[in-house]
């Protein structure tokens, strides 16, 4: 697939009000518009909403669509991800039909393999935008055998392509635009649980938060969004590819920093743009992980009223975020 070019997913994705607290679960979110009906009818958005990682779950399935139409030749148990940014329009509903256009949008190799770029436009069943992600990862096309025996071994049947009924035929790629889904989102007032803006200043911290991950959430998780790379669970293979321990889902530790934002925050729709690079990994043993965010206010804008958090994540004193901004709606 040439750069420039785009995959419509072949299937729109229908969300459910479980799935949602499944994955508010597995990121550790516990906000209650996550949770109760009753809370997100209160906050005004009709119903539950979703975590705003929430997107990552119909985002790879999509994405493993696209590499077995597409992109055929890459190992999907060995990809890695580098960097996440994306720009919210609206939050996810319960019952939302969430359309997956994704453009590939820069090739290069780095890192010993293939560093890919992709940018995704997410539309709900109108054709108005949801959200606008950008994610690189790096991938590659060939495994020691070895490791790819063991993988098939922990895997789930039917993951990889060919190992079950053949996938329906996927749509053809065409060439779009530059910058898809790159525009912001046009701003959005706040509402009433959201804090307020003359509540905030410049150099304001966060309540930090220590989360604790052990092998069992990594399980959870695995399932919960369908990532089914076994270095996030199995001793095994983390051994295999000399890692000390399972590593926990990129995702997984950027959901939970969206949650530490949102808590302070007030309002997980109030979220405008998110934005982590991922540099070290969280390594969970058998006795677990723990993770410690912090927050500072980094700057403020009058006009849109928004403010930007810089988010920091530390495991045994290594930052796991090399660079992680939030910028969020005020009241």
């Amino acid at each position: 697939m040439p750069v420039g070019h785009s995959y419509h997913a072949r299937d729109h994705y229908v969300v459910g009000r479980e799935k949602i607290r499944e994955f508010a679960r597995a990121v550790q979110d516990h906000h209650p518009v996550h949770w109760s009906e009753d809370a997100g009818i209160e906050f005004g958005y009709g119903g539950l909403i979703a975590p705003p990682t929430f997107f990552s779950v119909p985002g790879f399935l999509a994405q493993t669509q696209m590499f077995e139409s597409v992109m055929a030749g890459y190992d999907l148990s060995q990809i890695m991800q580098t960097d996440q940014v994306v720009r919210y329009h609206r939050p996810i509903r319960a019952g939302d039909h969430l359309h997956f256009e994704i453009r590939l949008d820069s090739f290069r190799q780095a890192f010993g393999g293939d560093l890919i770029g992709f940018e995704s436009l997410v539309t709900d069943a109108r054709g108005e935008p949801v959200l606008a992600s950008q994610i690189s990862i790096v991938g590659r096309t060939g495994v020691e055998s070895s490791l790819a025996d063991i993988s098939d071994r922990v895997l789930m049947h039917g993951f990889r392509p060919g190992s079950a009924t053949p996938a329906p035929q996927a749509r053809e790629a065409v060439a779009v635009p530059a910058g898809l889904g790159t525009d912001s989102p046009d701003p959005v007032a706040a509402g009433r649980f959201a804090r307020a803006y003359d509540s905030v200043a410049v150099g304001d911290e966060l309540p930090p938060r220590i989360v604790r991950l052990n092998q069992g959430d990594l399980v959870n998780y695995a399932g919960v969004s369908g990532d089914p790379n076994p270095i996030h669970w199995s001793q095994e293979v983390a051994g295999l590819v000399e890692l000390d321990a399972p590593v926990a889902h990129g995702m997984l530790t950027i959901g939970i920093g969206a949650g530490f934002v949102t808590s302070w925050l007030g309002d997980p729709g109030a979220v405008r743009e998110y934005a982590v690079r991922l540099t070290s990994p969280v390594f969970v043993t058998r006795e677990g992980a723990e993770v410690e965010f912090t927050g500072k206010v980094k700057s403020m804008d009058p006009v849109q009223r928004t403010a930007t958090i810089a988010v920091t994540a530390k495991h045994h004193g290594r930052r796991i975020f090399g660079r992680a901004t939030a910028t969020v709606r005020l009241r």
